[in-house]
């Protein structure tokens, strides 16, 4: 990757509110610096409202982790974002996304040994990517396994992932250096 567009934040770039959740949200990831929060603090009240919104689509979702997870994972491994994949195989690992189930998200909803509920997911999810829509015959088969709700949250993840992807690669974010290894129930499993 080419060099990061920004070199470390400082509280001047950030502003006390942004540099303390950047602070907090580090030292939670085990990183002195997690990028994409250092990077998108600059933007002050931006900052906030985007994270708000993503911490409801993931940890905060009604989609179980593990299927964010694999959403999301997915996503980083279509649009070749070093940094999703990094940040999210490490906290995968902690909702039980193995080495194994790993291999499998990069073969797609094609490989074996997905149940059929994930293999709806994974194909919504590359349906997504590919054509921005989704065709009428993998709604329904999604349907039968979420319900309203849950349909729209899977479509908000797969493009907030999407525009992370493209804006992680815009920006030139590097990766993250962790201090310790990620602890199991480090984030709150929801539903």
């Amino acid at each position: 990757m080419a060099n990061a567009r920004f070199g470390p934040a400082r509280f001047r770039d950030l502003g006390p509110v942004n540099w303390l959740l950047w602070r907090y949200l580090s030292r939670r990831f085990g990183c002195a610096d997690v990028h994409v929060f250092s990077t998108l603090g600059r933007t002050g009240r931006l900052f906030r409202g985007w994270l708000h919104y993503s911490l409801c689509l993931m940890p905060f979702g009604r989609l179980p982790r593990y299927e964010a997870e694999l959403v999301i994972l997915r996503i980083a491994h279509l649009r070749a974002s070093a940094y999703e994949m990094a940040q999210h195989s490490r906290i995968g690992a902690a909702v039980g996304v193995t080495p194994s189930v790993l291999d499998r998200v990069r073969a797609g909803p094609d490989a074996e040994g997905w149940p059929e509920r994930i293999r709806a997911l994974l194909t919504a999810t590359d349906e997504l990517a590919r054509t921005r829509d989704l065709s009428d015959q993998t709604w329904e088969r999604l349907a039968r396994w979420y319900d309203q709700r849950l349909l729209i949250e899977i479509v908000l993840l797969v493009n907030q992932y999407e525009g992370m992807a493209a804006t992680l690669a815009a920006l030139r974010v590097p990766l993250d250096l962790f201090d310790r290894p990620r602890r199991v129930g480090e984030y709150p499993a929801t539903r």
